[in-house]
């Protein structure tokens, strides 16, 4: 067999070509491939595919996930067989709509807390600090903000992201690799676990079933409940490209909501494809709380089953609000 990459083995005696000459798509056009054949092979058969799927001549793209994608063709003729690719990127076809909120209340907030995870359980809240030899694993009752239990990581760890999940905690932490998982009554650590191939931890929600992490790049990596393995992701990407940064996540009604890292704002995202479908403009928020030496980004979004209502707060905020969104 030959491959048309640089690893050692014998160019392809063909060429894999798309229908786009920068091989870029949206996902509402069809994918049409062509072999270039310049030695005039007898060809018996060409088995296409997708991301190692099977896929016809000519595929649809609407139901494929967004953002750079790889095509390959195998090539069969005189009794052997020769594998050549093609990168594409699939964007999508419609740019995110917009969203605007109101707000519904307000709450006291812990103006040193560094937020990093923010989640509902049982009509309480739990959060995730960040920062070296300050962040922590926090149980707090959002309507007076008193802390009801409250864990320190050790001082060399940076906290990111959490999700609860069949009564336990997951709690990232930034560049050690490592996430924990605690009890959710006790705070417990029953274990930890490393990353696979993200190497960052920035966020985590989940949908019930599966545990979605962000990494800080446009990926959301999805991992197994039970071996915390990174099973696949999806690339966060609207109808111009790639959304970098993806941050703290919530799933809210089936789409992930996710802040971006110094951004005012939230990606509202489709989990199929990875299409930004909304983006809500949070930034005035920001002149409602405390100013401050040390103030940060909106960082933090939860969504209260009880209520059916969103919270957001950011680093170092003294107000935790909750809103409604509204289409603009």
């Amino acid at each position: 067999m030959g491959c048309g990459s640089n690893n050692g083995q014998k160019k392809s005696d063909f060429k894999l070509n798309t229908n786009s000459e920068n091989n870029t798509f949206s996902n509402n056009e069809t994918l049409t491939l062509s072999i270039e054949n310049p030695k005039n092979f007898s060809i018996d058969s060409i088995y296409y595919s997708l991301n190692g799927k099977r896929i016809e001549e000519s595929t649809p793209l609407l139901d494929v996930k967004l953002g750079k994608q790889t095509v390959e063709a195998t090539v069969y003729f005189n009794n052997q067989h020769q594998s050549v690719q093609q990168n594409m990127i699939i964007l999508n076809s419609e740019p995110p709509k917009i969203f605007t909120y109101k707000i519904i209340n307000e709450y006291p907030h812990d103006i040193t807390s560094y937020t990093q995870g923010l989640e509902f359980f049982n009509d309480t809240l739990y959060e995730s600090t960040g920062q070296y030899k300050e962040s922590k694993l926090k149980k707090v009752n959002y309507k007076t903000g008193e802390v009801l239990k409250n864990v320190p990581l050790a001082d060399d760890y940076f906290g990111e992201g959490l999700t609860i999940l069949n009564n336990k905690v997951y709690q990232l932490t930034w560049k050690n690799g490592t996430g924990f998982v605690y009890d959710v009554n006790t705070f417990k650590k029953l274990n930890s676990f490393k990353y696979g191939n993200s190497k960052e931890g920035w966020g985590l929600c989940n949908d019930s079933s599966n545990i979605l992490k962000s990494d800080g790049t446009e990926k959301i990596w999805t991992l197994n409940p039970e071996t915390l393995i990174e099973q696949d992701y999806i690339q966060v990407y609207t109808n111009k490209g790639k959304i970098t940064e993806i941050n703290e996540m919530e799933w809210i009604q089936g789409k992930i909501y996710a802040n971006r890292y110094q951004k005012d704002g939230v990606a509202i995202i489709n989990p199929k494809n990875g299409a930004v479908i909304g983006v809500i403009d949070f930034s005035p928020l920001k002149k409602l709380v405390t100013q401050h030496q040390g103030l940060d980004v909106l960082n933090g979004i939860a969504y209260n089953p009880k209520t059916k209502t969103v919270f957001v707060t950011g680093k170092r905020w003294d107000k935790l609000f909750e809103v409604e969104i509204v289409e603009n």
